[in-house]
């Protein structure tokens, strides 16, 4: 599986499309232990080991919209991404840095760990 540089979303871009309330899936590809420790509000937690068996649950929750994957520091979101495409889910980007830079840049009542 090949990956895409340009597969890749700014949590800058990620803030500014829910500021703006467009409509995309915010997919959280991370373990449910890190989900429980903290979380972006609306995403939906798809573990990265699940997420194969999981394609047509993930196809029904983003309803044609764009997904975003994110992670702890954007390298699982990234496969995640390179899935999704690989499944034909075209829109399938990851947010680079992870939920860590969202905590840093954007959200710093998101706690780091």
């Amino acid at each position: 599986m090949s990956i895409n540089p340009d597969w890749e979303i700014s949590v800058q871009d990620v803030h500014h499309l829910r500021s703006r309330r467009q409509e995309f899936l915010l997919l959280d590809v991370r373990q449910p232990d890190e989900f429980a420790r903290c979380r972006i509000d609306g995403a939906h937690l798809v573990p990265l080991g699940e997420l194969p068996a999981r394609l047509e649950e993930v196809r029904d929750l983003a309803a044609g919209r764009p997904v975003v994957t994110q992670c702890h520091h954007g390298g699982r979101s990234l496969s995640a991404a390179a899935i999704l495409r690989e499944a034909g889910i075209s829109t399938a980007k990851s947010m680079a840095g992870g939920i860590d830079a969202w905590s840093i840049q954007i959200d710093p009542t998101v706690p780091r760990y």
